[in-house]
Parts: C-alpha cells; sequence; structure tokens
C-alpha cells in the first residue's frame, strides 16, 4: 500500500470525497469481506446502489473493519424500480436500514430515464429532500450524457455533485465530463480500467483490454508500476474519481498503490489519444422503466 496521502475531491457542496473509491458490486457473498478488506487497504471510498443486492453485506463489511464513520464516504443508488418522487424516500429508508447507517454520503440516481424523464426529475426533487433533511451529504447522478443532465439541472434546485458515467481509456466521454465541469459536478468513472470491454466486447478483433494496450504497458514499464495502476493514475491527474472494483486482495491493494508517482504530460496525452468513442455499457438513451429490470 502506498504511504502518500490519498488524494481527495471537494464536491461543489464543499462535502470532501476521497478521489479514490472501491467499486462493491460484488456478489453479496464475498461482498462483506471484500469491503473489509477495501478498508484494510485504506480505502475510505465505497460505492454500493439498490441494484447490486448487497447493501446489507456492505453494511456489515463497514462493521466489521469497525471504522468510524466520519473517516468513511458511502455511496448508494436508487434503482429504476423506485423511480419517483414517494417511492425515492421509500426507497431510501430502505437501502439506509440495510447498510446500518443513519446517513449516506453520496445519493445517486443509477440512470436516467430519457422515455420518462419525469420520473427522473421527481427522483431528483426528493434526494434533494434528503438533502435538505440532512440524511445525505452530497446528491448526484449516474450515466447522464450532456442532454440528460442539462435537462436536470434546469429543473433542479441543487446541481448534481457527481455524475458516475462508464468512462476509461477506450471511452473516454470528453464531452460528458466538459458538461459536468460546466456544471461543478465531479466525473466519478465506473469500470475505470475497461473491464465493461472484455465482459461484453463490441468488437472482437480490437484489442479490447486498455491494461493490454502497447502504449499503456509500456508507460508502466517506464514507472515500474502494472497498467492498472497507470490507468488508475491517469484518471486521477484528469480530476476523476475512478471507484475500480476486484475480490482478490492482492488486485486490491494493487488498485491503490497509485499516489507515489505522476505521468508526465506526454504519457497523459498518449492515453488520451487511445479514446475509440465506443461505449461498452448500455446506452442511456436505451434505458427505460419497464425494460431495464434489476
Amino acid at each position: 500500500m502506498s504511504t502518500t496521502t490519498q488524494s481527495t475531491i471537494t464536491l461543489n457542496n464543499g462535502v470532501t470525497m476521497s478521489a479514490l473509491g472501491f467499486g462493491a458490486m460484488t456478489a453479496p457473498d464475498q461482498t462483506a469481506e471484500v469491503v473489509a478488506q477495501a478498508l484494510r487497504t485504506g480505502y475510505r471510498l465505497i460505492d454500493t446502489a439498490a441494484g447490486y443486492r448487497n447493501e446489507e453485506q456492505v453494511g456489515q463489511g463497514i462493521r466489521d473493519y469497525a471504522i468510524d464513520r466520519d473517516d468513511i464516504f458511502v455511496t448508494t443508488k436508487l434503482w429504476l424500480d423506485d423511480y419517483g418522487y414517494d417511492t425515492t424516500l421509500r426507497a431510501f429508508d430502505t437501502s439506509a436500514t440495510k447498510l446500518g447507517l443513519d446517513h449516506v454520503d453520496l445519493y445517486l440516481l443509477h440512470w436516467p430515464v430519457p422515455s420518462a424523464f419525469d420520473a427522473t426529475l421527481a427522483s431528483y426533487r426528493a434526494a434533494q429532500q434528503l438533502l435538505a433533511d440532512g440524511r445525505v451529504r452530497a446528491i448526484g447522478v449516474c450515466n447522464h450524457k450532456p442532454e440528460h443532465l442539462g435537462r436536470l439541472v434546469e429543473a433542479a434546485d441543487v446541481p448534481p455533485a457527481v455524475n458516475q458515467v462508464e468512462l476509461n481509456p477506450f471511452f473516454a466521454q470528453p464531452d460528458v465530463r466538459m458538461t459536468d465541469d460546466e456544471y461543478g459536478t465531479t466525473t466519478q468513472a465506473w469500470s475505470p480500467l475497461g473491464g465493461i470491454n472484455v465482459y461484453r466486447p463490441k468488437d472482437p478483433t480490437a484489442v479490447r483490454n486498455p491494461l493490454e494496450h502497447p502504449t499503456i504497458t509500456g508507460i508502466a514499464t517506464e514507472h515500474g508500476k502494472t497498467p492498472a495502476q497507470v490507468v488508475l493514475r491517469w484518471h486521477l491527474q484528469h480530476g476523476l474519481s475512478p471507484i475500480p472494483r476486484s475480490t482478490k486482495p492482492h488486485r486490491i491493494a494493487e488498485n491503490f498503490d497509485v499516489f507515489d508517482f505522476t505521468l508526465t504530460g506526454e504519457q497523459v496525452a498518449a492515453i488520451d489519444a487511445l479514446d475509440t468513442g465506443v461505449r461498452g455499457g448500455p446506452d442511456p438513451d436505451t434505458i427505460a422503466l419497464d425494460t431495464f429490470k434489476r
């Protein structure tokens, strides 16, 4: 584990969040153990969701490590089944109870629903109420394209603190990042190492894994680091918040050890040039309440 102080990001409402987090999209029977392992390693941002069906186990992992509540930052997300104002408030109560927490640090809407955007806006209004009531410290969204974010901000009283999106060197989302910056919204990256390209390949003939691309492996050799560490460092130097996930203790530790080296400007630009513009996961425009089930 790196001995260098972990970098942080100050959100647009003044709340401080660790820049590097642990993504707990893991099988429920593994979650408590890996969350405790991540906390032992030094992670202080834990990201889960109602849709992962493991909030109880995330809470158990936090209790198993016995960390002071003020020393961790916990994110969970609203699933589409519960979109709507009153249903969002009830769903939050359920999530908080499962986590065993009296408040959540960041509450996100898991997807936009372009075909029923009124439901997205109703849920966001409920999230604003949770913020006003002190039950969450910050609110935000996931998977919002620039046009989605613009529609939401126009109707909202509180701009999203975070927009969590698919983002890696092969799908760098410059338009989303630019729009997020305009609203003071932090861009957070799910699948930051590009694993989605391996699981859901669009082009079987292409290099699917960013960690195997010669540009990244070459930079890793120059620094005496692993390709994953180079990619995570690339995220951090762009001011992004990556949330890698793993169930393997040595990978959990490896992904955290990224605070003792710096990429050069030329190296950052070389990784930037790998962007293909090709999404690996679902297109947010295709998400609908009646078809995208948990």
